[in-house]
């Protein structure tokens, strides 16, 4: 089930236990209290009880709790759920005079469940309440209280509405009097937030909703989050940034997706440190500074967008060396230098080469920056975690292959033409850079890497500025070919070489084609695979049929146009009920762990280095340095000896988890690979390269 698709359906049972529970609950309202202390009258999930600190003088004011206590496994929610779920609801019946002001919570949880982030608890804990005594109350009497409480009990997969009539007595005393005291309180307000004590400011932009707290310098921060006590305000799953300026902690919040409120203050409770220590606050509108000292595990510090421009555009550079990319750029690059090309021919080509690999990259980057948008986990080579996506790259890939090898002799989609005397056409060179560009893009690789991470973090136009330059990185070998007279003549003239240069690289297209086959069985199965590699087989029957009827001279559209939609209709009728989840593949070397958040934070906690790597099946540059550097036995050998905990992060499938921990460190894809020293120092970033020896030495050297 894909996340937009959880989000609704959970949003829906939430609303529904809502409804369910003030429908069941309304005639209990006006049910007659208990003269005894109760508790919930049915078995629940989280059982409730009522209680009062002490007694008290007529007019003064005591502290009563709600004490929570959820069975193992079950949570509850602050004021502001989050996401998801709904606060508890109360409905007060006390003495006349007498007053209940409003709930104090403590400190939440963040519980991040399918994309979806709660503020919960999920153990014991206390909602205190002020009580003022009636100044009429005669000392001597007790006063009766009653409370309907509704609330919502779940786990990470059901919830259940749950309701109980709680009550409890006060005794009233005189005035000085000593009264009895209940030390548990005194526990239960320690977990309070305490005030700030100082005044916060807020400054709202388009796209985010910027505080600035006053702490002290000195005061040591782990584990920052904000808690907004209004909802509709900011993205409660979004990544938080955090900075230090002097006395000035300023926060970074993503606004809402859906319907942002533009608040005129912001109620909102700042959590410290990871015993769940937090101060409450009110930002009002105010100067709000930028910049800063990143804290660690705030947003990552972006670089300046120049050296992002650069360290795309290298990307670009260095895609241009993958053997599903090289063949068609070489073989359009000699095709400029066929005899009587034009040098305006040539700028033309040039110029619609480069304007098909842009649009490629603009049209990727803005589908993942709309999906994102839209509340989905997605990163960089998304298309490729989808089985029909792969499948049809297949087949353009062993159909490219088959022209290459002369088993039919027009062009697909023009980068190859079918001799040394082939035509070439500006329209030809867009379809080119269009397919250069889409199958060039499956991996990061170095430069590349950080360039698209803060693609995902930018404002929408920056980041496509980003995504523009990566294709102009694609582009710029073939452009600089077509632009440069000396560049094109110091190309080897044309020949019958050609034809068997074209042969030639007919093989690193027909181990793309194997690769995708060997991804769509990774994706859906080998039964998805077959049918794939049976579709493109008739596929490349047509179209060998179609080219020999054109060396005859016979018209063939008018044939092979109803062939190959019959073939389009029945891929989409067969081969999506053949998808199926992959077998599991042999072990590993390196013994691992599948990546979550809580593996990860269960290996952190154990004291020893944790590895965790980042990776896919259809990641060319992850497989190398899985054969060169991961899967060793030298590796094996040295983190067995120094306790490394390995976690593994599988992304060939699209994984909403896997996708927040790249996005939270700055990447947009994989690779990836993040040390963790022993006794819970920074994390660091690896190269995305890896050399034979060096996680073995770094193991080794127990950083």
């Amino acid at each position: 089930m894909i996340p937009w698709y959880r989000r609704i359906v959970t949003t829906f049972w939430h609303l529904l236990a809502l409804l369910t529970t003030l429908v069941f609950a309304g005639p209990a309202l006006a049910a007659p209290p208990v003269a005894e202390m109760s508790v919930a009258q049915a078995p629940t999930h989280i059982t409730a009880r009522l209680l009062a600190e002490s007694g008290g003088a007529p007019g003064s004011t005591v502290t009563l709790a709600i004490l929570m206590q959820p069975a193992p496994g079950w949570h509850g929610y602050w004021i502001n759920p989050g996401d998801a779920g709904f606060g508890m609801r109360l409905g007060w019946q006390l003495p006349a005079g007498a007053e209940v002001a409003a709930p104090l919570y403590p400190v939440p949880e963040t519980l991040l469940v399918s994309g979806l982030m709660n503020h919960v608890y999920r153990s014991d804990y206390a909602v205190l309440l002020p009580l003022t005594l009636p100044k009429d109350a005669r000392p001597g009497t007790t006063l009766p209280l009653s409370v309907k409480a509704n609330w919502l009990a779940c786990t990470e997969q059901i919830c259940v509405p749950e309701s109980a009539m709680l009550t409890a007595t006060v005794p009233v005393v005189s005035a000085g009097e000593a009264t009895t005291h209940d030390p548990r309180f005194d526990g239960w307000r320690a977990r309070l937030p305490a005030p700030l004590g100082a005044q916060a400011h807020m400054a709202v932009d388009p796209n985010s909703i910027r505080l600035a707290v006053p702490l002290p310098a000195s005061l040591p921060l782990a584990q920052l989050h904000i808690f907004a006590a209004t909802d509709r305000l900011i993205d409660y799953a979004a990544q938080q940034s955090f900075a230090r300026q002097g006395d000035m902690l300023l926060i970074m919040l993503p606004r809402a997706k859906f319907a942002p409120l533009t608040p005129t203050d912001f109620p909102a409770v700042l959590r410290l440190d990871a015993a769940g220590t937090g101060v409450s606050f009110t930002a009002l509108p105010g100067p709000v500074p930028r910049g800063g000292t990143p804290l660690e595990g705030s947003a990552p510090a972006l670089p300046a967008l120049p050296l992002l421009l650069l360290a795309a555009l290298a990307g670009g550079l260095i895609l241009n060396i993958m053997p599903c990319v090289f063949p068609i750029l070489s073989l359009k690059a000699l095709s400029l230098a066929r005899a009587g090309e034009s040098q305006a021919h040539a700028r033309a080509e040039g110029l619609a080469y480069a304007a098909g690999v842009i649009t490629a990259c603009l049209l990727l980057g803005g589908a993942l920056l709309a999906l994102r948008a839209g509340g989905e986990q997605v990163g960089w080579a998304f298309q490729l975690q989808q089985p029909g996506v792969v499948a049809a790259l297949l087949a353009l890939a062993a159909v490219i292959t088959a022209n290459l090898l002369g088993l039919f002799e027009f062009a697909v989609p023009g980068f190859a033409s079918s001799g040394p005397s082939g035509g070439g056409s500006p329209r030809g060179a867009f379809a080119t850079g269009l397919l250069a560009a889409f199958v060039a893009t499956p991996c990061t690789g170095p430069f590349m890497a950080s360039a698209m991470g803060a693609a995902l973090l930018l404002p929408v136009l920056p980041a496509l500025l980003l995504f523009a330059t990566l294709g102009v990185g694609i582009a710029l070998p073939f452009v600089a070919i077509a632009l440069i007279p000396a560049l094109r003549s110091a190309l080897p003239q044309p020949g019958n070489w050609m034809v068997w240069f074209r042969k030639a690289m007919a093989v690193p297209m027909a181990l793309t084609a194997l690769a995708l086959a060997w991804l769509a069985s990774r994706l859906g199965g080998w039964g998805f695979a077959g049918a794939a590699i049976g579709v493109t087989a008739v596929l490349i029957g047509l179209l060998a049929w179609a080219g020999r009827e054109q060396r005859a001279g016979r018209a063939i559209a008018a044939r092979l146009l109803p062939g190959l939609a019959v073939l389009a209709v029945l891929g989409f009728v067969i081969m999506p009920p053949l998808i199926r989840a992959p077998s599991a593949e042999a072990p590993d070397i390196l013994p691992t762990q599948a990546y979550s958040e809580t593996a990860l934070a269960a290996a952190r906690a154990g004291g020893h280095p944790v590895f965790a790597y980042f990776t896919a099946d259809w990641c060319l540059t992850c497989k190398v340095n899985e054969r060169i550097a991961i899967e060793r036995e030298s590796t094996r050998a040295a983190f067995a000896h120094a306790g490394v905990t390995v976690i593994k992060g599988d992304w060939t499938r699209h994984d909403a988890a896997i996708t927040r921990y790249l996005t939270s460190q700055g990447a947009a894809g994989v690779p990836l690979y993040v040390w963790y020293p022993a006794g819970g120092g920074a994390p660091r970033q690896l190269p995305q390269v890896l050399s034979p020896d060096s996680l073995a030495q770094l193991a080794a050297a127990g950083r």
